[in-house]
C-alpha cells in the first residue's frame, strides 16, 4: 500500500534515535547463555599472547582498551588485559529480527555499546526498530523489540532504533512534544504514548524510498482499530508473554514429526507437504507464509537457522558453542513459526487499515499549524539521565 508524501516522517512523530550496535566481534553473543560463560572462562584462563588473538581486536577495541560500565550494569573497568573473575550476566539482545539472544554486557568487548539505549532500559520500555532499507525488498520496515536490539537487518543494513520512552521507567515519551494532546483533541479521547506506539508498528511504511512515513487518520474509529491490531502486532513480535505464548488453532500446530538430528547443517521447505525439513528432522505443518516471511529480504526462519548452525573458525570463541542441537531451539522454532503465520495473516488487515488513513489523513501541514512540528532540536537529542552513577574506566565515576 503507497504512503503519501504528506503523511508525516516517522523521525518527526518519534524525534530521538540511536544508531545500531556494533559489536566488533561475534563470540560475546550467542543462542545460549551457556556459551557465553564457557566462553568468557576460556578467554580469562589465556595468556596474554593466546588472549589477544581470541579478543578479535579492533581499531575501537584492545586487550588495553579503556572503557566504562554499561549502565545498569556491574563489570570490570580495567583493561581486558587484566580481566579476571566470572562472566558478567549475559542479557537478552535482539541478534536479528525475530531471533532473540544473549549478550555479554561488556563495553570492553563492544565496540559500539550505545550507553543512552542502556540508560533508559527497563521492563517498561519498547524499541521501534526501523530495518535497514534494501530497495524492492520484501517485509515490514519497522519492527518492535521489548528488549535491546542491535539494530541492523538480516541484510547487514544499519536502520534506527528508537526508544518509546526518553527516561526510565516510563517517563517522557519520545514522541514529537505537543503530538498527543493534539491527537486526544482529534480523536476526543486520551491518547497514550503506547497507543501512539501501536499505530506506528501497523501503519508506518517507506514511501519509495528510505524515509518511512506514518498516515495518521482524521477518524477516530480508524484510530482505534489501528491501535487495537497494533497491539496484536506488538504482542506477536515480542512472542506473547511469560503466560502466554502465540498458538496456532489445532489441526494447524506445528509438530516435530520426525526427531531432528544431533548436528542439522541444512533446512529446507517442502511446499507441497508443508514441512520444513531440517537434516533428516522434520516439522509440519508449517505454512508457506511462514517459510516466505521476510525481513529486508531475507527469509525470518532460514536466518534464525543459519545463525545456529553455520560452522565457526576453529581456535576461536566463537567455536565453543552447544555439541549438539538443544531441546529448547526446537521448542523457539515452532514458536516462532506460529508466530510468523499469525502475523503473516494481519498483512492485508494492515493493508486496509493504511488505506482508510490515506483516505481522510492528518497530514504533516495540519501539524504544522497546530504547531506540533517542526520538532525542537531538543526533542531528537537524548534526555539527561541522572538516576545512578555510573562507573568509568578504572572505577572512576563517569559524569553525564
Amino acid at each position: 500500500m503507497p504512503v503519501v508524501t504528506n503523511a508525516p516522517l516517522l523521525a518527526e512523530l518519534m524525534p530521538w534515535s540511536v544508531a545500531p550496535l556494533r559489536t566488533g566481534r561475534g563470540w560475546p553473543v550467542a543462542p545460549d547463555a551457556a556459551s557465553l560463560k564457557t566462553r568468557w572462562n576460556t578467554f580469562v584462563a589465556a595468556g596474554q599472547a593466546e588472549r589477544a588473538a581470541l579478543l578479535e581486536p579492533s581499531r575501537a577495541r584492545t586487550l588495553h582498551t579503556a572503557a566504562a560500565q554499561l549502565p545498569g550494569q556491574r563489570t570490570g573497568t580495567e583493561p581486558l588485559a587484566h580481566a579476571e573473575g566470572p562472566c558478567p550476566p549475559p542479557v537478552p539482545l535482539l541478534h536479528a529480527p525475530f531471533d532473540e539472544q544473549w549478550l555479554i554486557p561488556d563495553q570492553r568487548l563492544i565496540d559500539a555499546a550505545r550507553p543512552e539505549l542502556w540508560r533508559v532500559a527497563d521492563e517498561r520500555q519498547l524499541y521501534l526498530v526501523e530495518q535497514g532499507y534494501v530497495p524492492d525488498a520484501g517485509g515490514p520496515a519497522l519492527l518492535a523489540s521489548a528488549v535491546l536490539p542491535e539494530g541492523r537487518s538480516p541484510a547487514g543494513r544499519p536502520g534506527r532504533i528508537r526508544p518509546l520512552y526518553r527516561r526510565p521507567g516510563g517517563a517522557e515519551p519520545n514522541v514529537a512534544p505537543g503530538l498527543l494532546t493534539h491527537l486526544s483533541g482529534a480523536y476526543d479521547q486520551e491518547v497514550t504514548a503506547a497507543e501512539l506506539f501501536a499505530w506506528i508498528l501497523v501503519a508506518g511504511a517507506r514511501d519509495g524510498s528510505r524515509d518511512i512515513r506514518v498516515p495518521l487518520p482524521d477518524d477516530a474509529d480508524v484510530w482505534a482499530r489501528g491501535v487495537e491490531l497494533g497491539r496484536r502486532v506488538l504482542w506477536l513480535e515480542r512472542r506473547g508473554t511469560e503466560t502466554e505464548r502465540p498458538k496456532l488453532p489445532g489441526g494447524r500446530r506445528p509438530y516435530v514429526r520426525a526427531p531432528l538430528p544431533a548436528r542439522p547443517t541444512e533446512i529446507l521447505y517442502d511446499r507441497e507437504e508443508e514441512a520444513l525439513l531440517v537434516g533428516d528432522g522434520r516439522v509440519s505443518p508449517v505454512p508457506a507464509a511462514a517459510w516466505d516471511f521476510q525481513v529486508s529480504g531475507v527469509r525470518v526462519l532460514e536466518q534464525w537457522f543459519v545463525r545456529r548452525t553455520e560452522p565457526a573458525e576453529p581456535g576461536t570463541l566463537a567455536a565453543l558453542r552447544p555439541a549438539t542441537w538443544p531441546q529448547p531451539w526446537t521448542s523457539q522454532l515452532l514458536e516462532l513459526v506460529s508466530a510468523l503465520t499469525l502475523l503473516a495473516e494481519l498483512g492485508p488487515p494492515q493493508d486496509e487499515l493504511r488505506a482508510a488513513a490515506l483516505a481522510d489523513p492528518l497530514t504533516t501541514k495540519d501539524l504544522e499549524r497546530a504547531r506540533v512540528l517542526p520538532v525542537p532540536d531538543a526533542a531528537r537529542r537524548p534526555a539527561s539521565v541522572l538516576d545512578h552513577q555510573e562507573e568509568g574506566p578504572g572505577g572512576q565515576f563517569a559524569i553525564l
